[in-house]
């Protein structure tokens, strides 16, 4: 773990940390859609994600962390806050919610919108104006999207996860732009920064599930499938890309991460059977090269 942690690491070493992040992650659609037959989406993910934070605690408040905390000022607690809703209690809640009522690839889908409203967020927070190719990108990435969906036959539950995760790709987008900041600025260790984002946006989203959904019953394969998602998919791997982005720019990690869409599938197809089409996959591929023309700058 003190290895891993490091803040000597090397580029190659970001790129495989990174792969290794994403290969996780996509598992985790997998194992969550699993668990959703029997946890209401708010109170997983807040079970989730409020494991995994008392996991980290003895890691992220040794000595020399707790230190590091208390020099924390009010505009970091403020960025740190910011970050825990937005990445924590709204993306990760809204992730949970939308694969209760949609096919996994669909939501795996939508959240490749992510690089495309970045990019339209940076004309407007950062006076950065696309170039052509990430236009074409962005054309590409929309028609992949109607290839994927057409003819469009979607019953409510749909409509209603579609649009939950269109919310979810807006608090997914800030908080990639709110991350690699806090990051970049190398004030505070990788440790920290999930920990303290983490504890804040999971007692939030915990809390409204509890309220909203209540606490059912938890059976032993559910309670694995949290202890996996809180101790590898969340603590350890969040912490990792958070490690990354300190040697990664933006573009590098959305590039990585956007490989996503295509481990998903494969999983999603092998472990739940849900196949894809030959125009889905056409559609699924015309969308992953636009998401990633977008992220391709001068």
């Amino acid at each position: 773990m003190r290895l891993i942690l490091t803040k000597h690491l090397s580029r190659t070493s970001s790129i495989f940390l990174a792969l290794l992040v994403t290969f996780l992650w996509s598992t985790s659609f997998i194992i969550i859609k699993l668990g959703l037959n029997e946890l209401p989406p708010l109170t997983f993910a807040g079970l989730r994600y409020i494991l995994a934070f008392f996991f980290l605690l003895p890691f992220a408040f040794t000595k020399s962390r707790l230190e590091e905390i208390r020099n924390i000022d009010r505009i970091g607690w403020i960025k740190l806050t910011a970050l825990g809703f937005l990445f924590y209690t709204f993306t990760q809640g809204t992730l949970f919610i939308g694969l209760s009522l949609l096919p996994v690839v669909s939501v795996s889908l939508i959240l490749n919108f992510t690089p495309l409203v970045v990019a339209l967020m940076g004309i407007f927070f950062l006076l950065e104006k696309p170039t052509r190719i990430q236009w074409l990108g962005a054309l590409l990435f929309i028609l992949g999207i109607i290839v994927y969906f057409y003819p469009v036959e979607l019953s409510s539950n749909q409509t209603l996860g579609i649009v939950v995760m269109l919310i979810g790709v807006i608090t997914n987008s800030s908080s990639a732009i709110l991350g690699r900041a806090v990051n970049r600025s190398g004030k505070f260790s990788p440790l920290v920064v999930t920990a303290i984002s983490m504890g804040i946006g999971s007692m939030v989203l915990l809390i409204v599930g509890l309220a909203i959904q209540g606490m059912p019953p938890i059976s032993l394969r559910n309670f694995l499938f949290l202890l996996w998602l809180a101790v590898i998919n969340t603590a350890f791997a969040f912490t990792l890309w958070n490690l990354t982005l300190q040697k990664l720019t933006a573009m590098e990690s959305s590039i990585i991460n956007g490989t996503i869409l295509i481990q998903v599938a494969a999983l999603a197809w092998f472990f739940i059977d849900e196949p894809i089409s030959l125009k889905e996959g056409i559609g699924m591929l015309a969308a992953a090269i636009g998401a990633l023309l977008v992220q391709i700058k001068k």
